[in-house]
């Protein structure tokens, strides 16, 4: 695969005109600890994403996949264990509780599943 490139003029050098991809998509919590996660075990594949100009499209990319699985899990979770809004007129506590840890078991599955795999 040939690209041609351009240069630009600098005094008297010629610098390559090379720019990353637009990419206007936020990385969120998920990519930001993705990418702390693989810029510590996986150098190679940090860098090679860096260089390519991917990061931050693939990193934005996993943000969206973390937090649409996030919200599956936890509107399964909350089925699988019958809470309710019945549960918080009753007793908000109680209904607070069972949210807190629905919402705590997601999340590690989400780190165990996309982030630090």
């Amino acid at each position: 695969m040939m690209q041609e490139l351009n240069y630009i003029r600098c005094g008297d050098y010629y610098i390559p005109d090379i720019r990353l991809p637009e990419e206007n998509r936020p990385i969120g919590r998920w990519g930001r600890m993705h990418r702390e996660y693989i810029k510590e075990h996986n150098p190679i594949h940090f860098n090679d994403l860096c260089l390519s100009g991917e990061l931050w499209t693939y990193l934005a990319d996993l943000n969206e996949q973390a937090q649409n699985r996030l919200e599956l899990i936890i509107e399964q979770m909350i089925a699988a264990d019958g809470v309710t809004e019945g549960i918080k007129q009753h007793d908000q506590m109680a209904w607070v509780g069972a949210m807190n840890n629905i919402r705590n078991r997601a999340e590690e599955i989400i780190k165990t599943e996309l982030i630090y795999s």
